[in-house]
């Protein structure tokens, strides 16, 4: 992928590739617990719901870390706050392998949650901060293709090890291959000085521009959505594998290649994302893509033939992708003169929504079965889906 051109300093130290190794682990990282959870329960003797609780120990220090790491990459670098936090989650990640209980493995994963949130935020505020514009757009697009594809390739090596090796050597793999990121990325800035750095102290006054933000009317509307988004769509996914392993009896292996399929509908997106904006606008995406999250959850919950689970979890990415990325889009724009302030919020929000939704709908998975749990997740994506598409119009309408 080349060397990253700095503006108007030179270049950096690492490759854009690197930078990209260490997202891909961290997002696989995330994605291979979903064909692993019904083995995990099994192993430590407690139900699906219950194991659960490892993905929200992940995903909520995720979320609450992004407020912290922003600011502090802005003080004493972004690049040593990567290469810390990579170091950090591949001793964490390594350890994973290694537990005797479901307690203990909840403490690491949520220790390597609140390290991992200081890699692919902060990598994005650096490409940001070297990058000129007119660059800038091409080089997110190179950085961000390595995170899907980590979406795609957890779930699939999940799935192998955990039907024809052990789900513990993924982690162990995971944890060695970080550190060995963490090295090189190590080796390449430890003579490089960040020239991007600012000279305000951290304090609590560090945190005031997030509440500022959530003064404005427009910013409250999306910071909610991607929390409703979070908790029903990602909170409610993270019971697919557990769904299939027990309603047909897949292999695991199967389990994860299944599951890819969601990544392979962010690719579909990436490739049909302007058509698609032709075709729709923001607002329509945003209606349509919820939608079709309902439609596919009910799907996937109603028909009982798993080979239509592989289109329907195609779908479901694609669908996600056009909900997520136009509001993604907009939380660039709440504050432009403080870019990172806005995406830093709606980062902690979605993954904060993703624990806690986790969390609930793993009692109802105990409680009540899959079936509800898909349901009330696809029912609540489109009521979201409704209520976004009106405010929309409203906006619209007030503006014209």
């Amino acid at each position: 992928m080349g060397r990253l051109a700095i503006g108007q300093t030179g270049k950096t130290p690492v490759s854009l590739g690197l930078l990209g190794a260490a997202a891909f682990m961290v997002i696989a990282d995330v994605r291979v617990i979903d064909p692993l959870l019904h083995i995990i329960a099994n192993e430590f003797h407690v139900g699906v719901g219950s194991a659960a609780v490892i993905v929200s120990a992940y995903t909520i220090p995720y979320g609450l870390f992004q407020l912290v790491y922003g600011p502090l990459g802005d003080r004493i670098g972004k690049l040593k706050v990567i290469t810390a936090a990579l170091t950090a989650f591949a001793v964490g990640t390594t350890l994973c392998a290694f537990v005797s209980n479901i307690a203990l493995l909840t403490l690491l994963r949520f220790l390597t949650g609140m390290f991992a949130a200081g890699i692919i935020p902060v990598t994005l505020a650096y490409i940001g901060d070297n990058f000129p514009y007119t660059e800038r757009q091409a080089a997110i697009g190179k950085y961000l293709s390595a995170l899907v594809l980590g979406q795609i390739l957890g779930g699939s090596l999940g799935g192998i090890f955990g039907e024809y090796i052990s789900w513990r050597d993924i982690f162990l793999l995971f944890g060695i291959v970080s550190l060995a990121i963490a090295g090189l990325l190590w080796r390449g800035t430890r003579h490089f000085k960040d020239g991007n750095r600012s000279t305000e102290r951290f304090s609590l006054a560090t945190f005031k521009p997030y509440y500022q933000l959530l003064t404005q009317p427009t910013a409250r509307t999306v910071i909610i959505a991607v929390f409703i988004e979070g908790f029903c769509l990602m909170g409610a996914f993270a019971y697919i594998g557990a769904f299939l392993r027990d309603r047909y009896g897949l292999p695991y292996v199967t389990i994860g290649f299944m599951l890819s399929s969601f990544g392979l509908g962010g690719l579909i997106y990436s490739r049909s994302v302007k058509w698609l904006v032709q075709r729709l606008g923001e607002i329509g995406l945003m209606g349509v893509g919820g939608w079709l999250m309902c439609v596919c959850f009910l799907a996937i919950a109603l028909l009982h033939n798993w080979l239509l689970f592989i289109p329907f979890s195609t779908l479901m990415g694609l669908a996600f992708y056009m909900m997520h990325s136009t509001l993604q889009t907009q939380a660039t724009e709440l504050t432009p003169e403080a870019r990172g302030t806005a995406v830093s919020l709606f980062a902690f929000n979605l993954f904060i929504g993703q624990g806690i939704g986790a969390a609930v709908f793993g009692r109802v998975v105990d409680n009540f079965g899959y079936v509800p749990c898909f349901i009330i997740a696809g029912i609540a994506l489109a009521i979201l889906a409704t209520w976004l598409f009106k405010k929309g119009k409203q906006e619209e309408a007030a503006r014209g």
